[in-house]
């Protein structure tokens, strides 16, 4: 016997919905898919067991919304797509909580193109200040992209397809392009900073 397509499980669930033939066909469905699942929320989160749960709600995301597949797709891309959303708004989250680690990670930024931005600075002032860089200099996504590769440790191919980017390079355009905006920043404060000390200077001699 020729094993039913995705496509007809679905259809299978859909106009049976509640019976025992449209329960098994769903699980089915979910059968085939729950390493897949795993593996993708596993390079999206960088964490084995935050992808186990990430993975249940993604099925059970699915679960709810199966009605929302069309058929103009696979629906392993239908299903890639919803997984990607969830992991997406799971690291939105986690980015935005308050954190010793993601703070330092997202704001430090190591490896970047200059060294010390901020040399004589109180470390919680310094922070405030790339906070202050970041907001100002780079575009949402490019804050989205050095979050998630510098804070969350993901992977820039793992950026690339969580954030659905289909640019030439993906993600590691968007670390070049926020690079460059951050240190063109740094140099403009030092700038301004050295000003503003000289300016101080001056008049405390008068």
């Amino acid at each position: 016997m020729t094993a039913r397509s995705d496509e007809e499980l679905v259809q299978c669930f859909l106009s049976g919905e509640g019976s025992a033939e449209s329960d098994s066909a769903v699980n089915e469905l979910f059968r085939r898919y729950t390493n897949k699942v795993a593996t993708w929320c596993y390079r999206a989160s960088g964490n084995r067991e935050a992808a186990g749960d990430l993975a249940q709600e993604v099925f059970l995301r699915a679960y709810r919304h199966m009605q929302s597949f069309q058929g103009n797709s696979k629906f392993s891309t239908w299903l890639y797509v919803v997984a990607r959303n969830h992991c997406l708004n799971h690291l939105k989250a986690s980015a935005s909580e308050p954190s010793e680690k993601s703070v330092e990670l997202s704001l430090e930024l190591p490896d970047l193109s200059f060294s010390d931005p901020v040399s004589g600075m109180e470390r919680e002032q310094s922070l405030q200040t790339m906070r202050k860089m970041m907001t100002e200099t780079l575009d949402a996504t490019e804050v989205q992209v050095m979050t998630l590769h510098f804070a969350e440790e993901m992977p820039l191919s793992a950026v690339t397809r969580v954030l659905g980017l289909t640019n030439a390079s993906g993600a590691k355009a968007y670390v070049v392009s926020a690079r460059r905006k951050l240190q063109l920043a740094v140099q403009r404060w030092n700038a301004t900073t050295t000003r503003q000390r000289v300016a101080g200077g001056q008049t405390d001699e008068l």
